[in-house]
């Protein structure tokens, strides 16, 4: 355990922002500073069967020690952090013994971590708290799951006393852009199932997602002299801003929580003869959320009956809710919540309000619920995590492990 956090801060100090644009995998040269770093350690820590492939996809295996045949199970993170916040030059600050007042992140800036704002702080007084400096994002999504599954691995080298079969970890590029799955190769992996080590706070165990969607907008108009424009111009950023009015105002990100879905607005841009808009359709129900892209064709519909052709929109799915492959194999959250009760963890089961390489995962063939990895407010300047959560994270990993084996007579 002393290594985890020198461990964790060597990894979010390497950037390894992901780019939503690129079209190469990884798609960032820099993730492959820490992938090439990841697999030197591996091979230190005793790890066998330890491989990188061409498009930075790492998978080791610690060979089982029981003489019975135990399920092969795995433990996957990954490595990019979002492109949505500076993952460069990444400061990140220790405050030991948090006393439940402000964290002065960053004094020049003004830039404060509040428990008024952010009021789970508080579960963590007297903890240890690592924060950024509040000019970038931390990294603990998700190089603290990264950190704790090396961790483990390397304490059940340390101590072959506790009886677990074979397990295999793998460490992904690019889940921040949604591609995290998309070249995992599952049969070379070779688990019955595995775990996401990729959650926020301590004690979450999830395995129900969103149906995801994204969406991409073409706005076209005829630009003419505005003084002479009656009855002539088309402004395709008016008819963009119709399109917005027509969307249900409070199903969005901002005011929705829980089972509830959204379309989410993330970019515009726009002139009078060509705008465009991307957002993003979410909602843990299969029927709702198609009828969710269904709204969006009927206003696109209304957009070219009234104004002429001018609207073009193409939807595209990105992943779905993987609760319909785990549900028939739900033994594996139950091993899961019971390392954690048996941890004094209160285990914390609800719906991921985004995605996960396990969704992908599940429906590729490995079913892959998600486990927390101990962090809060990822993808920005105030993104945090406790050293204690990170502790916990490791032994629930090792127990996993423990549990597998003892539960197959």
């Amino acid at each position: 355990m002393e290594k985890l956090l020198p461990r964790f801060l060597d990894y979010v100090t390497t950037d390894t922002q992901s780019d939503p644009y690129s079209k190469s995998t990884p798609s960032t040269e820099k993730q492959w500073n820490l992938a090439k770093k990841l697999v030197m350690e591996l091979h230190q820590i005793g790890l066998q069967e330890v491989s990188i492939d061409e498009n930075a996809y790492i998978m080791a295996t610690l060979p089982s020690n029981v003489d019975k045949k135990v399920p092969t199970i795995g433990f996957i993170s990954h490595m990019d952090t979002s492109p949505d916040f500076s993952g460069k030059n990444v400061k990140p600050q220790i405050i030991e013994n948090y006393d439940g007042n402000d964290i002065v992140l960053n004094k020049s800036k003004n830039i404060v971590l509040s428990p008024d704002y952010f009021e789970d702080l508080l579960q963590y007084k007297g903890q240890t708290l690592i924060t950024t400096d509040g000019t970038t994002l931390l990294g603990a999504d998700d190089k603290a799951g990264i950190a704790e599954i090396v961790t483990a691995m390397e304490y059940l080298v340390q101590h072959p006393e506790i009886k677990h079969g074979k397990i295999r970890i793998a460490f992904t590029p690019d889940e921040e852009i949604g591609r995290g799955a998309h070249k995992f190769d599952v049969k070379k992996f070779g688990a019955d199932w595995a775990y996401t080590m990729d959650g926020s706070q301590i004690g979450e165990l999830e395995y129900e997602n969103f149906n995801a969607a994204k969406a991409n907008l073409t706005f076209t108009g005829k630009s003419v002299h505005p003084g002479y424009a009656k009855n002539k111009m088309v402004n395709a950023i008016g008819i963009a801003n119709e399109f917005l009015s027509l969307l249900p105002s409070r199903e969005v990100p901002e005011h929705t929580t829980g089972m509830e879905g959204f379309f989410h607005v993330h970019k515009i841009k726009g002139e009078i003869e060509k705008a465009e808009i991307e957002l993003i359709i979410r909602d843990h129900d299969a029927i709702h959320f198609e009828a969710r892209k269904e709204l969006l064709r009927d206003v696109v519909d209304k957009l070219n009956q009234k104004y002429g052709d001018y609207t073009s929109l193409v939807i595209e799915d990105q992943y779905r809710n993987m609760r319909e492959k785990v549900e028939p194999v739900f033994h594996i959250v139950e091993i899961a919540e019971e390392a954690m009760e048996s941890l004094g963890i209160e285990p914390i089961i609800k719906p991921i309000r985004g995605g996960t390489d396990g969704s992908q995962l599940s429906f590729m063939g490995l079913p892959c619920p998600n486990i927390f990895a101990g962090g809060h407010n990822f993808h920005g300047k105030y993104e945090y995590i406790p050293l204690e959560s990170m502790q916990k994270a490791v032994e629930v990993i090792v127990k996993i492990c423990e549990l597998t084996a003892s539960q197959i007579k």
